[in-house]
């Protein structure tokens, strides 16, 4: 047996003559265990909060969506859908418009985006259970569906004949313009549905028709804003994309969810970050009772350690006897406070323990990413405290 961690080994389960060597040796331990517990259930909290935040925005995001590079539209032939069907791993697709159009209703007004949409749409975001109220809107009406945030804005049901929603969208041209009443195309819709995903959604969208759209813009019947496309399960993004800007010429722009979302995905990644190294802070400090711990050790061993000096073992073989200790306790209290960690976080997504409101439990996510992440800085962590305290064996110390 290697005859560091033999004796690493017995020290670690042997009680010191010393009571308050004990004492702060179960300290060093207690730290290290509730230190790696706490820095895993804040990791899986804040990816519980990723997932819960990203869920809004899945919603209504496709798999993938291509723009136009040059413009805010682009011309597809018939030939081009034709590829596009083809390729592999492409489920579905959807034709779409978007332009910042006023909306006007009962002397009321807002400019937001009016997207135009085919049929397919329902079925490439699934918006349809989103519905608050009413329905999803019929192909080639005026009809309409509106976010819970507009209709509110405007003091709005579904279904008013009476008063129907104003759409003014800029013509397009060059020039000065003569008449500001004919610098606008415009059209009445009629609510029918009223969906709500998120605040900042529910005031950002208007769905209509993709030809109505198409009709109010003047944009030709094959012109679009861009295509957002449902992949299949598995499905490889990168060769998808290198198609796409085949059958288009390198002329768009291919964006992912996190691609569409980069400003929200940058904002949670730097709050985790944050919070990993605030925790990890905290670990830091909780090692220093490690590091005292084993010095405190070295100098009640004194005496052993001379003898074993004496019978010629060497001073890094003495070293490497605390570096293995503290290795080891760091290793045992992390995986104790992992379990414990690991069983907290699966506690409240079986049972809610703790709510955020009457119905909605604190959003926490287990993932075998974190286990690593936990894993690795308390071992690294561990091993480098170590070997800061075994540098106090040396021969000075023993003579």
């Amino acid at each position: 047996m290697n005859f560091p961690l033999y004796i690493a080994k017995r020290y670690i389960f042997s009680k010191s003559k010393n009571n308050a060597i004990n004492i702060i040796n179960r300290i060093a331990s207690l730290g290290i265990i509730v230190g790696t517990m706490a820095l895993f259930v804040v990791l899986s909290v804040f990816s519980g909060l990723k997932v819960f935040s990203l869920s809004f925005t899945n919603e209504i995001d496709p798999d993938l969506k291509i723009e136009s590079t040059y413009g805010k539209s682009f011309l597809v032939t018939p030939d081009q859908e034709s590829q596009i069907k083809k390729i592999e791993g492409v489920a579905l697709y959807t034709k779409i418009i978007e332009e910042r159009v006023l909306f006007i209703f009962n002397g009321k007004q807002q400019v937001t985006y009016l997207k135009g949409v085919d049929r397919n749409y329902p079925v490439v975001n699934d918006i349809r259970k989103k519905l608050f109220n009413g329905q999803w809107l019929k192909p080639d009406t005026y009809q309409v569906v509106v976010g819970y945030g507009i209709s509110k804005n405007f003091s709005m049901g579904i279904l008013d004949f009476e008063n129907p929603l104003q759409v003014f969208a800029p013509k397009p041209g060059k020039g000065a313009i003569e008449n500001p009443e004919e610098a606008f195309s415009k059209t009445d819709v009629l609510p029918v549905g009223i969906y709500s995903i998120s605040e900042d959604l529910d005031s950002k969208y208007v769905f209509a028709d993709l030809g109505l759209v198409q009709e109010l813009l003047e944009y030709k019947p094959n012109q679009i804003s861009g295509i957002e496309f449902k992949l299949k399960p598995n499905a490889n993004e990168s060769n998808i994309n290198s198609q796409l800007q085949k059958i288009f010429n390198n002329k768009v722009t291919t964006k992912n969810r996190a691609q569409l979302n980069a400003s929200l995905y940058k904002m949670l990644n730097t709050e985790n970050i944050a919070v990993y190294l605030i925790f990890t802070l905290v670990i830091i400090v909780a090692l220093f009772n490690l590091i005292g711990a084993l010095i405190m050790m070295i100098l009640d061993k004194k005496g052993n350690l001379k003898t074993l000096f004496n019978l010629g073992t060497e001073i890094k073989d003495l070293r490497k006897i605390f570096l293995l200790q503290g290795t080891l306790l760091s290793v045992f209290g992390g995986l104790i406070g992992l379990v414990l960690g690991v069983i907290l976080v699966l506690l409240q997504q079986r049972f809610e323990l703790i709510m955020i409101t009457a119905t909605l439990a604190f959003p926490v996510v287990f993932t075998l990413e974190n286990v690593f992440i936990v894993l690795g800085t308390i071992f690294s962590l561990g091993f480098i405290a170590s070997f800061i305290a075994s540098k106090r064996v040396s021969e000075k110390l023993l003579d």
